[in-house]
């Protein structure tokens, strides 16, 4: 005799999360493998909806972790005009630059192409349409949780080629200085970017800023607001005039051509 899923219990919660909480997988690839009968909790096979606890004992089919090892993840160097996501505005997702032509012959991986690997491959995390730089794309939920879940801290590394309109300046002004920013930008709005800075009403964490060079600044952040980089330079008269991004975590972007992909390898973790 096994226990049913204690679904009324108090902190219950529906399966599909609760796989996630644990790693498996994202909660769409639960539904999938909950769909297929390959997840049991308490022994028996769970139904699609069904609310448990972490007293509740779940386990998955070997099946589910087989198709799990199929899955793809891209790195690729995004150019600019493409999208991370969905098509908008007439410009083309960053994913129409996956096939055969543009992948870069220099990948180690032994991987190679198949239009099966297009399926549900989505970018986890996002790169403006005028920013450039290492965009991942993945069919693996893990993968996607770890890089853009709620409680992920992984670093991004980004260069930023900046100008700066000095207090009283218009934006677009002539006065804008574009050469050797880093001698002329005040010591204390450089502290701002560092930390002190909010968008949306919210505080944003502590960043790590510091010149690259006298027209380039280095951030390296742990969140990912919508155009965040540019809106931060935006509040201490910082103008973005070009910004990529090198590395997600342990992963850089490295010698990987602009328009092209690789495999994320088997060794490489974020």
């Amino acid at each position: 005799m096994t226990d049913a899923p204690s679904s009324s219990a108090p902190g219950a919660v529906r399966l599909n999360k609760r796989m996630a909480e644990l790693g498996l997988c994202s909660r769409r690839e639960a539904d999938l493998w909950i769909e297929q009968g390959w997840v049991k909790v308490n022994g028996q096979v769970a139904l699609m909806g069904v609310k448990v606890t972490p007293e509740d004992r779940v386990e998955v089919d070997r099946k589910a972790h087989g198709h799990q090892a199929t899955q793809v993840t891209i790195l690729l160097h995004k150019p600019m005009g493409y999208v991370s996501g969905q098509a908008e505005d007439g410009h083309e997702p960053a994913v129409m630059l996956i096939n055969p032509r543009t992948h870069w012959r220099e990948d180690p991986s032994t991987n190679r192409f198949s239009p099966p690997q297009l399926r549900g491959l989505a970018p986890a995390g996002r790169l403006d349409i005028d920013s450039v730089g290492l965009l991942v794309l993945t069919q693996d939920g893990r993968v996607a949780r770890q890089l853009i879940g709620e409680d992920s801290g992984i670093e991004k590394e980004y260069l930023v080629r900046v100008t700066w309109s000095p207090p009283g300046s218009g934006p677009g002004d002539k006065g804008d200085i574009a050469t050797d920013v880093q001698k002329v930008f005040p010591p204390a709005q450089l502290a701002r970017l560092r930390h002190g800075l909010s968008l949306d009403g919210q505080p944003l964490k502590p960043a790590r800023v510091d010149w690259q060079n006298p027209e380039q600044l280095r951030f390296v952040l742990t969140e990912g607001k919508k155009r965040q980089i540019r809106r931060m330079c935006e509040q201490v008269g910082l103008k973005v005039v070009g910004l990529k991004r090198i590395r997600i975590g342990r992963v850089v972007l490295g010698n990987l051509p602009a328009g092209q992909w690789r495999y994320l390898g088997p060794h490489e973790k974020f």
